[in-house]
């Protein structure tokens, strides 16, 4: 006999696409805490998962009865609601029963992913989500926190910014417990902070001085050039700083606290943890 949690089975497959990123692998963690059957979707695991090869999808799908979508690039790159049609088209000729969607906030592009997911004709969750705490402690941006100085093209809003374990723990939910099923859940922290806020709560905890400076949108992309990173990442990145990071998701929501019943986590509390784990070492 298997194990239930309220009407979702534990004993059931569960695909985690992108189950190395940021959120993914975190999701991977705390569904196995859970002895929750999992299968990492990644083109680094087998079988292997790639966005950009469909050959690949149907391996992953195989046996698999819930899904969590994490799109690579980005929901508003070119071609990802095609993408996202296919891959949930496929998902459901396969037995799928679950669709669960990482969206981001204020993005139309992502929006239509999301109605794509919710047309799928099976159960659908969407986790619409601001800013992650982490950008600023894994990644490319973690270097340039290290550099003492974080440039972006940005101006003095307030920014929601939610932590990636509570994206996981709201996503880990909607697969393996009973009423999360045709729920939008737009996760934040629990207060707004302007990005040179943000640098002064992680220098208050890592001891070291990191400042924040607004640039304009094209000495941003000259410094990615610089760095190397690929011209479609920074139309992307662009996209991010001077259209979503415009302000308009300057407020909080309740979406954490609805799918998990506590208060999202501040980003103090990130910002200490983080720095105590070395996220900021050399």
């Amino acid at each position: 006999m298997c194990e239930q949690m309220g009407d979702r089975y534990t004993d059931q497959l569960v695909l985690v696409l992108g189950g190395t990123g940021k959120t993914g692998r975190r999701v991977v963690e705390q569904l196995r805490v859970r002895g929750v059957p999992t299968r990492v979707g990644s083109r680094a695991h087998d079988p292997a998962f790639d966005w950009a090869d469909q050959t690949t999808w149907d391996g992953v799908l195989r046996d698999v009865k819930s899904v969590y979508v994490s799109f690579y690039p980005d929901l508003a790159a070119p071609g990802a609601v095609e993408a996202v049609q296919t891959f949930a088209n496929k998902a459901v000729a396969h037995g799928v029963r679950h669709l669960v969607l990482l969206s981001g906030r204020g993005e139309q592009e992502a929006q239509l992913c999301e109605q794509v997911i919710q047309a799928a004709g099976v159960d659908w969750t969407v986790v619409r989500a601001s800013w992650f705490n982490q950008n600023f402690s894994e990644g490319m941006m973690r270097e340039t926190v290290l550099s003492g100085e974080v440039a972006l093209p940005v101006g003095d809003m307030g920014e929601p910014f939610v932590d990636a374990d509570d994206i996981a723990a709201v996503a880990v939910a909607a697969l393996t417990e009973a009423g999360h099923a045709g729920q939008l859940y737009e996760v934040t922290g629990p207060r707004l902070l302007t990005f040179a806020k943000a640098m002064q709560e992680i220098s208050r905890f890592s001891g070291r001085t990191v400042r924040f400076m607004t640039i304009s949108a094209e000495q941003y992309a000259s410094l990615l050039r610089e760095y190397g990173v690929p011209q479609e990442e920074i139309a992307q990145l662009i996209y991010l700083f001077t259209e979503v990071l415009d302000g308009r998701n300057a407020h909080l929501t309740d979406g954490v606290q609805r799918a998990l019943g506590r208060p999202p986590r501040d980003f103090a509390d990130f910002a200490r943890v983080a720095a105590a784990a070395g996220a900021w070492n050399r």
